[in-house]
Parts: C-alpha cells; sequence; structure tokens
C-alpha cells in the first residue's frame, strides 16, 4: 500500500490496536510468521551442528582407527578456526543482507556452509580439515547476523520474542543433533547429516518472502504489501506499514542498504551511532554479547564429554553431553516462550546470577573431585545449560535486532556478530592454556566472576524491550517519553 494511502493516518491511532487484524476483525494468523522463521532458522541449526561437532568427532579423529590422527594442538586449532571463520564471516554480512536482502543473503549463505560440510566429510588431511571449519565458520558467522535480522524484520511485535528466541533453540537443537549422530555413527558420517540440513535451507526458504522492512528501505512498496500480507495471513497491513515509515523516518534510503548509504556519507560512527539512541543501543548489544561469550559457553560446549571425564562424573562422557543437550534444549523452548511474558530483564539477571554460581560449584569439583558426588558435574553443567538457555542464550540475539535501528541494524549486526565470535575464538583457543596457566579451578572461577559483572552490567544499562514497538524503543533510548528509566514497564 502506497504512503499517500497512508497519510492521514496517525501513529497514536496506529498504537491503540494491539494486534493486526484480517477483514473480519479476527487478530492476524501467526502460522506464517513461524513458517518463515522454522525455515530461516535453519540456519541457526547448522550453527549448531557446526558447535557442536567438535565434542563427539574429536574422540572419533583421535582414535587409532581414524584415517588419520589429529594430535591435541591440531585439534586445538580444529575448533578455534571455526569461530575465527565466524568472526571474519560476520563482518561483511551486514553489506550483504543490505544490498541483497535478508532473506537471499541466507539462501547464499547456505551454499558454502554446504560445502564445508561435504570437505570435511571427504578430507583426507589435517589441513582439508581446517579449511572446512574456517569455511564453514565464516558462513556460520554471516548467518548469524542474516537470519536473525530476516525474522525480526518480518515479525510483528507480539510474537517477536517467541520467534526470535527459535534461533537460539534451532542453535541447540543443532548441538543435540551433532551429539546424538556422533553417538552411533563415524565422523563421515556425522559430518554428511549435518550437511543435509543447508541443503533443505537453500531449498526451502527461496519460496518465502522478502523483508517487508527491507522492501520498504529499497522504495518497493508494493512488494512490502504483498509480503506482510502473507506474513500475517491476509491481515491489513495499512497501520503496520506505516509504523515502519515512521520508524525508518520515511527517508529515500532506508532500511538494511541505509546504514550502507550511511558508512559511504559520514563514515564509521555515522554508521553504527549516528546519534544518542544508536550509541546507548549499541553499548547494549555490543555488552550483551561479550558477556554471552567470555561466560565461556562454547568452551563448555566444545569440551563438554572432556569437563565430565575430567570432573569425575559417574555417566560416561558421550551419555552426559547427550543429557546436557537435551536439557539445552528444553531450556531454551522455555526461554522463547517466556521472554515475552517474563520480559528480558529479569531472564537476563536470573540467568547470569545462576550461570555465576554454577560455574564456581564446577570450579571445586574440579578442586576437591573425591569429596563430592560424582553426579555433581553433570547436574551443574546441565543447570547452566539451562540458565543460559533461558537469558544469555537467547536474549542477546534478540535485543540486537529490537534495539537497532533499521538504517544502522546491518553494519551494527555485523559489528555486534563480529565481536561475539571473536571472544569465541579467544575463549575457545585460550582454554586450553587458561587450564595449565589457572588450572581447571581457577579457570571456570574466573567464567564465574565474568558472570558476576554481566549480571552488574543488566542490571545497570540494559532496558526492558518487553512488548514495545520499534518507535518507541528508539524514543526511549534517545530520552524521550517521560525520560523513562532503565528497566521500567512502558505506560
Amino acid at each position: 500500500m502506497r504512503g499517500d494511502a497512508m497519510a492521514g493516518k496517525s501513529l497514536p491511532e496506529q498504537n491503540s490496536r494491539t494486534a493486526l487484524t484480517l477483514g473480519d476483525g479476527s487478530p492476524a494468523r501467526v502460522w506464517p510468521q513461524a513458517l518463515a522463521a522454522g525455515v530461516a532458522t535453519l540456519g541457526a541449526l547448522s550453527v549448531g551442528t557446526c558447535l557442536g561437532w567438535m565434542s563427539p568427532a574429536l574422540p572419533l579423529l583421535q582414535d587409532k582407527t581414524s584415517h588419520f590422527l589429529v594430535s591435541d594442538e591440531e585439534a586445538s586449532w580444529i575448533g578455534s578456526l571455526l569461530t575465527l571463520g565466524a568472526a571474519l564471516g560476520a563482518a561483511p554480512a551486514g553489506l550483504l543482507a543490505a544490498r541483497a536482502g535478508p532473506r537471499r543473503a541466507v539462501v547464499l549463505l547456505g551454499l558454502p556452509l554446504l560445502a564445508s560440510w561435504l570437505l570435511i566429510a571427504f578430507s583426507a588431511s589435517v589441513a582439508e580439515l581446517y579449511a572446512g571449519r574456517l569455511l564453514g565458520g565464516a558462513a556460520m558467522g554471516a548467518l548469524c547476523v542474516a537470519a536473525p535480522m530476516y525474522v525480526g524484520e518480518m515479525a510483528e511485535a507480539r510474537v517477536r520474542g517467541v520467534l526470535g528466541g527459535l534461533f537460539q533453540l534451532q542453535v541447540t537443537a543443532g548441538i543435540l543433533l551433532a551429539y546424538g549422530v556422533g553417538l552411533v555413527g563415524n565422523a563421515r558420517t556425522l559430518s554428511l547429516v549435518c550437511a543435509a540440513v543447508p541443503a533443505v535451507l537453500v531449498a526451502a526458504l527461496p519460496w518465502l518472502p522478502e523483508s517487508p522492512v527491507w522492501l520498504l528501505g529499497r522504495g518497493r512498496d508494493a512488494e512490502a504489501a504483498r509480503a506482510l500480507r502473507w506474513f500475517r495471513g491476509g491481515a491489513d497491513p495499512e497501520f503496520e506499514l506505516l509504523r515502519m515509515r515512521a520508524t525508518l523516518n520515511t527517508a529515500p534510503s532506508r532500511a538494511s542498504a541505509a546504514s550502507v548509504d550511511a558508512l559511504r556519507r559520514g563514515g564509521l560512527r555515522r554508521a553504527l551511532a549516528p546519534d544518542r539512541a544508536g550509541a546507548r543501543a549499541l553499548l547494549v548489544v555490543l555488552g550483551l554479547m561479550a558477556v554471552q561469550q567470555l561466560s565461556g559457553i562454547n568452551a563448555v560446549i566444545f569440551y563438554l564429554s572432556a569437563i565430565f571425564a575430567n570432573a569425575g562424573s559417574a555417566l560416561s562422557p558421550a551419555v552426559a553431553a547427550i543429557v546436557a543437550g537435551v536439557v539445552q534444549v528444553l531450556a531454551t523452548a522455555s526461554g522463547a516462550a517466556l521472554s515475552d511474558r517474563a520480559g528480558r530483564r529479569p531472564l537476563l539477571l536470573l540467568s547470569a546470577a545462576v550461570m555465576a554460581l554454577c560455574l564456581g560449584t564446577l570450579g571445586c569439583c574440579y578442586q576437591w573431585p573425591h569429596a563430592l558426588p560424582g553426579w555433581l558435574p553433570l547436574l551443574t553443567v546441565a543447570l547452566f545449560l539451562v540458565v543460559f538457555s533461558l537469558g544469555f542464550g537467547p536474549v542477546p540475539w534478540l535485543m540486537m535486532g529490537e534495539l537497532l535501528a533499521p538504517e544502522v541494524k546491518a553494519s551494527a549486526s555485523a559489528l555486534a556478530v563480529t565481536l561475539n565470535w571473536m571472544l569465541a575464538f579467544g575463549v575457545t583457543k585460550t582454554f586450553g592454556p587458561l587450564l595449565r596457566l589457572l588450572g581447571s579451578p581457577g579457570t571456570f572461577f574466573a567464567f564465574s566472576a565474568i558472570c558476576v559483572a554481566g549480571a552488574l552490567f543488566v542490571l545497570l544499562l540494559v532496558p526492558e524491550t518487553k512488548g514495545k514497538d520499534p518507535t518507541t524503543i528508539q524514543a526511549e533510548l534517545a530520552g524521550r517519553h517521560g525520560r523513562q528509566r532503565v528497566g521500567t514497564k512502558p505506560v
């Protein structure tokens, strides 16, 4: 629908409606949005298989029956090159999404991910494994920019928390898939099963509409209206298009493409944080991403089997890892539903506090392995994964889409994801040296202290975004609407 047809409508009129309606007055259907989010986040399922592959594959590659053996140092690089590749791939992902559109970007990124799994499956040397992990990591990091952008731009506010949390749910499901297949298969079978996920993504996603925000930002208003009508199950898109126009400030170069133009016109600062609202949003998003990775989550996931073996768990390491993976999937599903009920801040605070307790307890398990029960490491890691999946797993990705304004979203999201994966690379590559330097107890105590700092960061700086539309969020970040205090509920 054209903008001049809506010129007479005011935002207060639009904001008085809590949900879109069909022609008969019934609420807009959610299933098209859920379908689109489910297909797009197959990219997240692929991210999970990339992350989870290391834990079951490493014992298989270091077994004497393997067609080539992997040393401990080589294993360290196999694990860390994935996250290094992700950091390198995330940087240009915002430009790709801005130019091609978030949906098309996700499809294009599925191709190198598929190629990486085939390279890993049929590798005949450690060098080929390195290349496969680096290539897969680059595609994985870029998907972490493009897929949440697509979901965030096509989902309406009332289901944005649930659908945004689907990204992290798919990541945990992918980790569990890798654990399960690794238990019953060899390294090649594991890699080929992982390759099937991006193959389905590339085949299915082109049939769905492009992001309506991206289309609107490109001046393709009629296509944006058609896409929005499909996503809302036939609901009249007039009012939501009006809100999108207000958020985009009716600039000629809008939406994801605007950050590219801003970078060309005013340099890096203008493209990332052109005003007070942008600076505050960027600070919060970068801080959340930093705490997410510095909590040690990827070190725990990559070396889960080894952690259980070294901590004296009564269960076999492979079985314990699968149990922990099941717990993480269930917790992530609960977290996605809770984010639109409990709010983002309470989940982040709970997550950081309990993660600190769990990591401290795990340090004690290493310090006094014979004085504590053998089931305690499994319980501690399972609880750590539960609370991570409730808060610091999904919420930073969700809030990245909520806090960043459309005109900076592509470039700022790319920066945030690059930081996320650079820290993941640092944590996974230095995990072994940290264990040697600080010992296992000291390493986990250090991660625990970082989680305490993360709780303070949330308490002091992170705003609540539950149930707020983009216009309201940007106004509050800028200090308007009565200079609402951090964490207070909207009126």
